[in-house]
């Protein structure tokens, strides 16, 4: 892993602790955030929003365990890239790699919009 740039205080041993669900819900909270300055038009902020969560997502990545998992971390993180590229961002992308990072994690899911709005999803209504 590489020296963290944006994260200065964080370290590896630090973030583990935070455990999956966390961890998930703060990159969620970098690409929330990409939404705020996408509605302004604020290209800059969106892309340092992107950079802060590409560090969230390698840090995470690079001390996962579960192979499935990461490969799918690793392919929205492609995703967060071609935006991060776009000259104007997506909002409806930047929106499904939102919902896409919450649904990786049933935990994180029911954090942000409840154990019941999980469990319909979950069950496709």
């Amino acid at each position: 892993m590489y020296p963290l740039k944006l994260h200065k205080t964080l370290t590896p041993e630090k973030w583990q602790k935070f455990g999956e669900a966390k961890q998930i819900l703060m990159i969620a909270c970098e690409i929330s955030r990409a939404r705020h300055w996408i509605k302004k038009s604020n290209w800059e902020a969106v892309n340092d929003c992107y950079e802060r969560a590409f560090e969230l997502l390698d840090l995470t990545v690079s001390l996962m365990g579960n192979k499935n998992k990461r490969k799918e971390l690793l392919r929205l993180r492609e995703v967060i890239a071609s935006q991060y590229v776009s000259v104007e961002k997506d909002f409806r992308t930047n929106e499904l790699i939102f919902q896409a990072l919450l649904l990786l994690n049933p935990e994180s899911y029911a954090m942000e919009y409840g154990r019941e709005a999980f469990k319909e999803v979950a069950a496709g209504v």
